[in-house]
Order: C-alpha cells, then sequence, then structure tokens
C-alpha cells in the first residue's frame, strides 16, 4: 500500500489512466467487431463503411497509447484484406 503522499497521488493517477485506456480500448473493440460483423454478413458495402469509421478509432488508441501503431496498422491491413476477399 502507498505511504507517501506523492506515492498516494501516483496511485490516483494510475486508477484515472487506467479507465481512460479501458474507455478506449472497449470502444476500439466494439469498432472492429462492428467490421467483424459485416464481413460476416457478407456485404462488401457495409464492410467497407464498418472499416472507415474503424480505422480513425483505431488509430487513435495507436496514438494516445492504447496499442502500439504497427498493431493497429496490421489489424486496418488484415481487417482491409478480408473485406476485398469478399467480392472474389
Amino acid at each position: 500500500m502507498a505511504n507517501t503522499p506523492s506515492a498516494k497521488k501516483a496511485t490516483r493517477k494510475i486508477a484515472r489512466r487506467t479507465a481512460v485506456n479501458k474507455a478506449r480500448r472497449s470502444r476500439m473493440r466494439t469498432f472492429i467487431r462492428k467490421v467483424e460483423e459485416a464481413i460476416a454478413t457478407g456485404n462488401q458495402q457495409a464492410a467497407l463503411d464498418a472499416l472507415q469509421s474503424a480505422q480513425p478509432e483505431l488509430m487513435r488508441a495507436a496514438q494516445k497509447g492504447v496499442l502500439h501503431k504497427n498493431t493497429a496498422s496490421r489489424k486496418v491491413a488484415r481487417l482491409t484484406h478480408r473485406i476485398k476477399a469478399l467480392q472474389a
């Protein structure tokens, strides 16, 4: 348990930051899930629309440090690849 005032403050800051990051991560996953569901239905246009809204959310999460920049890019690339495969 934190004893010094600075350690107690650090604990409070960490708790606030964790809550913010958790909300961002949840929001990001929701957008990804919408893309996944659109892909599952086989509707390419709906999947593209969902991806258009999910991509900025993923990049924002990467910018804010919720996940790594390369991870966000990889997720977008893989979703894009799966959407392109729908038309074939």
